[in-house]
C-alpha cells in the first residue's frame, strides 16, 4: 500500500463512481479498479458494497476512510512545505467561485497575479457558493468565493463587496416607476432565481417567507445573464445584486431598490484555518486582499 492508493480510495469514496474518480485523477478506470481490489486483497475487507452501477461504502470501508483521510492530509501537508522550501514561488491553487462573482470581480486580479508570479498557476471552478463552501471544507478546493457569512466555522475569511439585492422588473410592469419596492409587495408575483446550490436561492426564499409568503418561483438558473432575459421577456421579477445590475440595459429593464426588508449581498474569500497553505495560496490571498480592499473596501475576520 502507498498514498497512491489511500488517495484512489478516497476519491471513490468521495465520488461513490469509480468512473468519475478516474476522470477526477486523470487515470484510466481499469488502474483505480485494480488498485481498489489489491488494497481490499491486502487489507482483507471490503470496501465497497457494488450495486449495479451504483457503489457505497462498507463499515469497514467507512472505517478506513476516516484514517485514510487524515493520513493523506499529513502526507499533502508535508508535501506543500517541501515543496515550498524547493520551490519557491512556484505552485498551484484550486479556486472557487459562483459564475456571477468570477466575469465580474477577478479577470483584473488573475490577470495582476500572474504577471508577479508567472509560474504559479491557477485552476478556476465555476460553481453555486453552497458547493464551492463545501468544496473547500472538503479539501476539493484550496480557496473559495462565497456570499457572507458562510455556514462552517472552520473558516478564515476576509470581506471585499458590501452591497445589497435589487429588483429586476419588466419596463411595463406595475412597479417600473416605484422609487423602492418592499418585499411584501412581490407576493403575488412570479420569480426568476438562482438555482439551489447558490446561497442566494435560500435567502432570496427566507426572507419571502419572513415577509409573509412563500414565492411562487417559476424558473431557476445558475447564469445571472439568463435571468435578467427572462424578467426582460416579463416571465418574471428578480433580485440581483447592485454589481450586476449596473451593467443591465435600462430600456430593456427597470432596476428597483429593495426595502424591508434590504438583503445584503456580502462578498468574501474563504479557507480552511485549520490546514496548511502553500505559498502559492497565501501569496493569492495576501496579493487580492490588497487588490479587492482597495478596490472595493471589506475586512479580514
Amino acid at each position: 500500500m502507498d498514498i497512491r492508493h489511500l488517495q484512489y480510495f478516497l476519491e471513490v469514496a468521495r465520488l461513490r463512481s469509480f468512473t468519475k474518480a478516474a476522470q477526477s485523477m486523470f487515470i484510466t478506470q481499469p488502474t483505480i479498479s485494480k488498485t481498489i481490489k489489491s488494497l481490499e486483497e491486502e487489507l482483507g475487507v471490503t470496501l465497497f458494497d457494488r450495486i449495479g452501477k451504483k457503489i457505497e461504502l462498507t463499515d469497514a470501508g467507512k472505517v478506513i476512510e476516516l484514517q485514510a483521510q487524515a493520513i493523506v492530509k499529513s502526507f499533502q501537508s508535508l508535501s506543500s512545505e517541501l515543496s515550498d522550501l524547493m520551490n519557491l514561488k512556484k505552485g498551484h491553487i484550486r479556486i472557487g467561485l459562483p459564475p456571477m462573482v468570477g466575469s465580474s470581480f477577478f479577470p483584473r486580479v488573475i490577470g495582476e497575479f500572474h504577471k508577479a508570479f508567472p509560474d504559479v498557476t491557477i485552476q478556476l471552478f465555476e460553481d453555486g457558493a453552497k458547493k464551492v463552501e463545501q468544496d473547500v471544507e472538503a479539501g476539493a478546493l484550496d480557496i473559495g468565493v462565497i456570499v457572507l457569512p458562510p455556514v462552517g466555522d472552520m473558516f478564515e475569511t476576509f470581506l471585499f463587496v458590501e452591497e445589497k439585492l435589487n429588483l429586476l422588473v419588466h419596463p411595463t410592469h406595475a412597479l417600473a416607476e416605484c422609487k423602492e419596492v418592499p418585499l411584501s409587495a412581490l407576493a403575488e408575483e412570479a420569480f426568476v432565481l438562482f438555482r439551489e446550490d447558490f446561497t442566494l436561492h435560500d435567502r432570496i426564499i427566507a426572507e419571502c417567507v419572513r415577509a409573509g409568503f412563500q414565492p411562487r418561483v417559476v424558473y431557476e438558473s445558475s447564469q445571472w445573464d439568463l435571468i435578467s432575459e427572462m424578467v426582460a421577456a416579463n416571465l418574471g421579477v428578480a433580485l440581483l445584486p447592485e454589481a450586476i445590475c449596473r451593467d443591465l440595459d435600462s430600456e430593456r429593464l427597470r432596476v428597483l431598490p429593495l426595502v424591508d426588508p434590504v438583503i445584503p449581498w456580502h462578498l468574501g474569500m474563504i479557507w480552511r484555518n485549520d490546514r496548511y497553505l502553500s505559498f502559492a495560496a497565501r501569496e493569492w490571498i495576501s496579493f487580492t486582499q490588497r487588490l479587492l480592499q482597495t478596490a472595493y473596501g471589506g475586512s479580514r475576520r
